[in-house]
């Protein structure tokens, strides 16, 4: 996918337009999903009338279309130099710990709140990320939909032909990719592989918030700690959470900055159980040890995961001009991600609302 800034800005409202008329979905198979649901397309908001005021107006964008160009916000200037943006980097060493899901949703949901996102999926052979704004786009495109997300970026080819020098030029073109970022965004978002490489190295060196998802069991915490099989009470660190450490040692040493590491309790069922509560407690005696926040994440829904080919989010369904309305179960959801988003505590949300 070209690189390009991305479509995260909200259409200026057409006094013509009618925002109160149900959207026409003409794909069947997300019709299904919608009638089921009783939901349809909405249109994002226009922005409040006092934001407008004091911001200078985004672009008008008929599409979902990451790769079109934009000029840099001067804005963002002070003091002659660009700010920077905030890097979260969504990690962990295991597969199937809901990585790619919790970065879609954390993408889409900055967006909605007015921020401008570039996305990086470092995962070069699955690829989940970025095939889910891929879909997004197509369908965009297709239905003439207004479909807020980031810009999508990958890291190019590594060139070299001997081990050694291939992780090298991968763990260097992934920090040259984050760094050219940084000027032109409020958040750069890098969704890691689950796997040990140098790109997920060097990405994590250069995080200011790592968000680490777990689902609740002692094989995912086995990659924090190591657990004592008789006892059951925590040793020592794990390798990820030890490759954790070296990033967040070698960043304050050369930045003097501190990385907010965030484990997520994701996937979380509603029932109360034992095996719950012993993760709760191994991971609250663990995060006072090596200094890592707990934050609960998206609990087990459906909503998450059904619209992947579509390449929506629960964001992008509204249940206005229908007969249906949004189940407890969607309600919570939303709920879920502005937790969530609070949870991070980014400076660039602390005068904004979440927008959903």
């Amino acid at each position: 996918m070209a690189s390009g800034e991305e479509a995260g800005t909200t259409r200026p409202q057409d006094p013509a337009r009618d925002t109160s008329a149900p959207r026409t979905v003409s794909s069947p198979w997300i019709a299904r999903i919608a009638g089921r649901l009783g939901l349809q397309l909405s249109p994002p908001a226009a922005p409040e009338a006092a934001e407008a005021a004091t911001s200078p107006a985004p672009a008008a964008q008929a599409h979902y279309r990451p790769d079109a160009p934009r000029a840099i916000d001067t804005t963002r200037i002070r003091t002659g130099r660009a700010r920077m943006a905030h890097v979260i980097v969504v990690g962990n060493e295991k597969g199937g710990a809901g990585k790619s899901t919790l970065s879609v949703h954390i993408a889409v949901g900055l967006s909605f709140a007015g921020l401008k996102v570039a996305a990086i999926d470092l995962d070069r052979r699955q690829r989940t990320f970025a095939r889910y704004f891929e879909n997004r786009k197509r369908f965009a495109d297709a239905h003439s939909a207004e479909l807020l997300g980031p810009g999508f970026h990958e890291p190019g080819a590594v060139l070299s032909a001997d081990r050694a020098g291939a992780e090298k030029e991968e763990g260097q073109r992934t920090r040259d990719l984050i760094a050219s970022l940084t000027d032109a965004h409020d958040i750069v978002l890098v969704d890691s592989p689950g796997a040990d490489t140098p790109a997920s190295r060097a990405a994590h060196g250069m995080a200011d918030t790592i968000l680490t998802p777990m689902n609740d069991s002692f094989v995912d915490f086995d990659l924090l700690a190591n657990v004592d099989p008789l006892t059951g009470d925590v040793q020592s660190p794990s390798i990820y959470a030890q490759m954790v450490f070296d990033a967040r040692k070698a960043k304050a040493l050369a930045e003097r900055k501190p990385i907010d590491w965030i484990v997520v309790r994701n996937r979380l069922s509603a029932l109360e159980a034992r095996n719950k509560r012993r993760v709760g407690d191994a991971l609250a005696t663990l995060a006072t040890r090596i200094g890592f926040r707990v934050a609960p994440g998206l609990s087990e829904r459906v909503i998450y995961r059904e619209m992947f080919p579509s390449g929506l989010t629960l964001l992008d369904l509204s249940d206005e001009g229908t007969e249906g309305s949004f189940t407890m179960s969607h309600v919570a959801a939303r709920q879920e991600l502005r937790e969530l988003l609070s949870t991070l505590r980014l400076p660039a949300l602390a005068t904004r609302e979440a927008g959903f």
